[in-house]
């Protein structure tokens, strides 16, 4: 087909203005206020990491972050409102290794599609749960909480509100060989809660929630989940030294909706990674208790398919069927 002159710039100038309008589009991002769902309670450390994130990301971005908790279903609730949010960059989710990766093995349906409905934009940070228990349990160390639980069959329970809290409890039974029964919560805080209070003996939650517990004498810590003890925490054994095998680390990380635009993905991209590098915005979101691990775009989607395909697998391996 011959083109004259009048289509030839008829075309260009319909390429210039796509691409003024995309230029433009990235330059007006962002023009609103922006929303972090958090799918878990006030006070968790996927709480914690949003809010001091959000703060830094309030400079950074020249606009107004709102932290907004949507906890429930082991996070599902929280994933679900992001996954089908409209796709302009103004609703995201602090996401973790329990909505991104584990509900996949731990419900026969989820109300979203984990491989989909999001767009991995960066992984914040890593961390361990605790081994904590009632006070008043006759125990000090995980080799002494494995005797009690085979000498005591039927009498201890441990408390989770989270894939994460859920499988430490349930890889713990299978390579220590105990049966401590598993009691559910919809919150953390609730089921931390009645652990110092003694309806409940025994949790693993995360080791931010944890300490501030320890520390105000309300439980009592015996280990925590990495494979080896943390520099955070360096008095408490890892549950490797007594349970060999035994290792379970969690991340969180922000998701947007699927079919955000790649420019604002990139630019959320950038400017968490900014926020990541400031001192005190990193204390904020780790209180000093999590390690500061980005991971961004192409880079963290591979990442989370490989976590994903880890934490089904443990989950299987464990004997959890999917509710």
């Amino acid at each position: 087909m011959k083109l004259n002159r009048r289509t030839t710039l008829a075309g260009a100038a319909a390429l210039a203005a796509s691409s003024l309008s995309k230029a433009a589009f990235a330059q007006a991002y962002p023009n609103k206020p922006i929303k972090i769902v958090v799918p878990f309670a006030a006070g968790s450390a996927t709480d914690l990491t949003a809010r001091g994130l959000g703060a830094k990301l309030q400079d950074i971005l020249k606009q107004p972050v709102v932290i907004e908790n949507k906890p429930g279903a082991s996070g599902q609730l929280g994933a679900s409102a992001v996954a089908t949010a409209p796709a302009d960059g103004y609703t995201l989710l602090m996401g973790t290794n329990t909505t991104n990766a584990a509900n996949g093995a731990l419900f026969k349906k989820l109300s979203y599609d984990i491989d989909k409905d999001f767009a991995p934009i960066m992984r914040c940070v890593m961390g361990v749960n605790a081994l904590v228990v009632n006070n008043d349990l006759p125990v000090k160390t995980t080799a002494e909480l494995v005797d009690y639980a085979k000498k005591n069959p039927g009498k201890l329970n441990y408390a989770e509100a989270s894939a994460s809290q859920r499988l430490s409890g349930e890889m713990f039974n299978k390579l220590a060989g105990t049966k401590i029964e598993r009691v559910p919560y919809k919150a953390s805080p609730q089921a931390l809660g009645d652990v110092a209070s003694g309806q409940v003996q025994v949790m693993f939650p995360d080791l931010p929630q944890a300490l501030t517990q320890i520390e105000a004498g309300r439980v009592r810590g015996l280990a925590t989940t990495g494979p080896k003890r943390t520099t955070v925490t360096p008095n408490l054994p890892a549950i490797a030294e007594a349970v060999p095998g035994y290792s379970l680390v969690y991340w969180l990380a922000v998701f947007a909706p699927a079919a955000t635009p790649k420019d604002v993905q990139k630019a959320l991209a950038d400017a968490i990674a900014e926020a990541l590098k400031d001192p005190a915005t990193a204390k904020a979101m780790t209180q000093g208790r999590m390690e500061i691990a980005p991971l961004a775009l192409d880079e963290f989607a591979a990442y989370v398919k490989a976590e994903t395909a880890w934490w089904t697998k443990e989950i299987q391996a464990a004997g959890i069927e999917p509710e």
